[in-house]
């Protein structure tokens, strides 16, 4: 039976306790607590008797910490090697020590002025000269003070700026190179989500904390030796502070115990019904995706009804976790120390109370003295406990700094190979070579192979139509082509060479290919065309007109069948589907009354700015003619085309519908008149003497002009062979052929 101890019950298990780990079975004692609809496991950790367990989490955070450091050095490193940066920083770092040691020098000439009393009450006479001096010297520290902190934010901007931009490229970097694999693991993802830091700086928040902790702890020391000289020379000097500081750290205390979040490993997780149910109805009303069912079936009243009724029963419980652990620190763990605070915040005055009938003559002096005293051991215990409270976020952060740049590093699971290729770049104009030898193949967490013995080789030049019902592996067989994933077993020769060994960046510059789940760039439509040929996009990214790639881009939307549409678009080529950044608008909603009762109106505002009030829609059909048009822009420099259902999502029209042959992008066949072709033709043009790889569940043209036909059922290639060959062995290729052949027959 479990034990019930200090509200919690205590759940005895075998195995060790792991590292940071919460797992309930690896654990050797679990506190559970009931807080409201929560359900709080709470690791008990075994630890040295003589460590106070309100120390742990400052420890932890020391050694945090100390591991940081080298990551953190080199981000310094860094930083100082960014163009102007060096001096920025070091200028910054000057302006916030100096900063870091005027409440020093304050405390100094408060600590003369008070000797300045001091005498003129011993000898009844004030030396103005000397008292002229503190007072032009404490407002100097005041003027400096304002002019170094105006300094510092104009040193801070730059710095800032600079940082920002160099790590936002890092880190764009660091996910643009990840291949498939790598950035399809969840545990991947988790790790670079975790390091995106909206409208922060990661590395500049570094450089803060860093600077923030050094410069804390030199006010720490200087006011210190201050602090220490001035109490030589007062009556009750060190008694008085000892009071004042020991208030300080009762009230930390008491107030850090009441305050926070679970510490240690901890899980929280609500069984209640009626809370689940309340929060999946809120999340599905608020989400869009639900609205349609939600007005169709009628569903309005029922949730209502449902959310009012399950509302009414949790009553004050269905809060989010944090909110209901905050009110039970409060509620449920209030202790007696706590109304010792303000006992202990009066002593100091107790103790002047008592000196001041034993000094009568003295009070003026004694009460200056307690005040400053008070004062300045309260801003020092302040300090202090704020450089302690802040060591678990200065932790955190540089252990960011850690993460961050543990995610530059991030191995791909596809290795870079170290042959070029090819050897001989005018052997591109002939094609490529691709053979499979036993070939497995299965995803990563899945639970069977895709690929089953796959074995096939395709020669230089040749057109290759892959067919079969859709999930017999023909995408599959594109992507271990063009290397974004790895084979389980068997080999894959390109040009007769192990695909492992060739450098990925040739390989990918060798191939084009267009998938049947392919996506468009939240960019403009010109940049989506253009990214079929990397140069000519990175071209696109400077300030210069480039009417030769915008002559290629238009010519592209024509071959691709996409121009038509495209030039109907209010903004033409230069029209975004997916706007990357969102409008602002004023907090105010349209349709609202201001105060003085006019309704707000954002049309005219919209209509100046040129706003666009929602995204361009497109249908299926017209985004693959952007992504075809994309192919069409491959430079001359490839020798292997893939196409993965070039036309799923064409209508019989776009597929089979006239777009006159451009020479700009068939140089190779200038004499010829220009015609109108079909999508395979135009695919059949761009080929040349290339070779094209084609995968479909649909047989038409395109299986009659091919070298070679590979049908493929249940992940395995069953035929292959020219179209007449498969006809007349009057297999599964045949049978499928007389089918669809059928359904164009009267």
């Amino acid at each position: 039976m479990p034990k019930v101890r200090g509200g919690g019950r205590f759940f005895r298990l075998q195995k060790d306790a792991g590292d940071g780990v919460f797992n309930p079975e690896d654990t050797t004692q679990v506190r559970h607590s009931k807080i409201g609809v929560w359900d709080l496991y709470e690791q008990v950790e075994s630890r040295a008797r003589f460590v106070p367990s309100s120390l742990l989490p400052s420890l932890e955070s020391y050694h945090s910490v100390q591991g940081s450091l080298p990551y953190v050095w080199r981000m310094l490193h860094e930083i100082a090697a960014i163009r102007g940066c060096l001096w920025l920083l070091a200028g910054y770092l000057a302006i916030t020590l100096t900063l870091a040691v005027i409440p020093a020098i304050e405390l100094y000439f408060a600590g003369l002025l008070l000797e300045i009393v001091q005498k003129a009450l011993q000898h009844r006479e004030i030396d103005r000269n000397v008292l002229f001096k503190v007072a032009l010297s404490r407002l100097a520290c005041s003027i400096v003070s304002r002019l170094l902190s105006l300094g510092s934010i104009r040193f801070q901007r730059p710095l800032n700026e600079r940082i920002r931009q160099y790590y936002a490229v890092q880190s764009f970097k660091a996910r643009t190179r990840l291949d498939v694999p790598t950035y399809s693991d969840s545990s991947i993802l988790r790790q670079l989500d975790a390091n995106q830091t909206g409208r922060t700086n990661l590395a500049w928040n570094s450089v803060v904390n860093t600077l923030d902790v050094l410069s804390t702890i030199v006010e720490l020391v200087s006011q210190f030796s201050v602090l220490a000289a001035m109490l030589q020379g007062q009556r009750d000097g060190l008694l008085l502070a000892s009071l004042s500081f020991a208030q300080v750290l009762f009230a930390r205390s008491t107030r850090s115990r009441q305050w926070g979040g679970p510490t240690g490993v901890w899980a929280a997780t609500t069984r209640n019904r009626d809370y689940l149910r309340t929060m999946g109805m809120a999340k599905a009303v608020h989400e869009q995706n639900h609205r349609q069912e939600i007005v169709a079936g009628g569903l309005t009243d029922p949730l209502v009804s449902s959310y009012r009724e399950a509302a009414e029963r949790l009553g004050e419980e269905a809060t989010d976790f944090w909110n209901t652990y905050q009110l039970f620190r409060v509620t449920k763990r209030v202790k007696w120390s706590q109304f010792l605070n303000d006992p202990l915040e009066q002593l100091p005055r107790i103790v002047f109370t008592l000196r001041a009938v034993q000094y009568p003559a003295d009070i003026p002096l004694s009460l200056a003295s307690l005040q400053l005293i008070t004062q300045t051991t309260a801003r020092f215990s302040r300090t202090l406990f704020e450089l302690l409270n802040d060591t678990n976020s200065i932790a955190d952060n540089l252990a960011n700094v850690r993460k961050l740049y543990d995610t530059f590093m991030i191995p791909n699971v596809v290795e870079d190979g170290r042959v070029p290729f090819p050897e001989d770049q005018r052997s591109l104009d002939t094609g490529v070579s691709v053979e499979f030898r036993h070939v497995h193949f299965r995803y990563p967490g899945a639970a069977r192979d895709v690929l089953d013995d796959v074995s096939f080789k395709i020669d230089q030049g040749q057109l290759c139509v892959i067919v079969g019902e859709n999930g017999s592996g023909k995408s599959t067989i594109l992507k271990l082509i063009a290397r974004l994933y790895d084979p389980t077993s068997g080999e894959i020769l390109i040009n007769g060479q192990d695909i492992r060994t060739l450098k990925l960046a040739d390989l990918r510059r060798a191939t084009s290919v267009l998938f049947q789940d392919y996506t468009h760039f939240p960019l403009s439509i010109k940049d989506n065309i253009a990214l079929g040929d990397p140069a000519a996009f990175a071209a696109l990214s400077g300030d210069q007109q480039h009417s030769e790639i915008d002559v290629r881009v238009h010519a592209a939307a024509r071959l691709g069948g996409a121009e038509t549409f495209i030039e109907r678009l209010d903004e033409g080529y230069d029209t975004y589907l997916e706007r990357p950044v969102e409008d602002a608008y004023s907090a105010l909603p349209q349709g609202t009354k201001t105060l003085f009762g006019r309704s707000v109106e954002y049309r005219g505002l919209r209509s100046a700015g040129g706003m666009t009030t929602h995204a361009i829609n497109l249908s299926g059909g017209q985004m693959q003619r952007i992504a075809l048009s994309r192919t069409f822009m491959r430079d001359d420099g490839v020798g292997l085309l893939c196409f993965d259902e070039p036309s799923a999502s064409l209508d019989p029209t776009a597929e089979h519908g006239a777009a006159f042959f451009l020479p700009e992008l068939f140089p190779h066949m200038r004499s010829l008149t220009p015609v109108h072709l079909d999508l395979f033709e135009r695919l059949r043009l761009l080929r040349g003497n290339k070779t094209m790889i084609f995968s479909s569940h649909r047989f038409g043209n395109l299986t009659r002009h091919a070298d070679l036909i590979l049908y493929m059922h249940d992940s395995r290639i069953l035929e292959e062979g020219t179209h007449n060959e498969l006809v007349q062995q009057d297999g599964g290729y045949a049978k499928i052929w007389k089918l669809q052949a059928q359904a164009f027959l009267p």
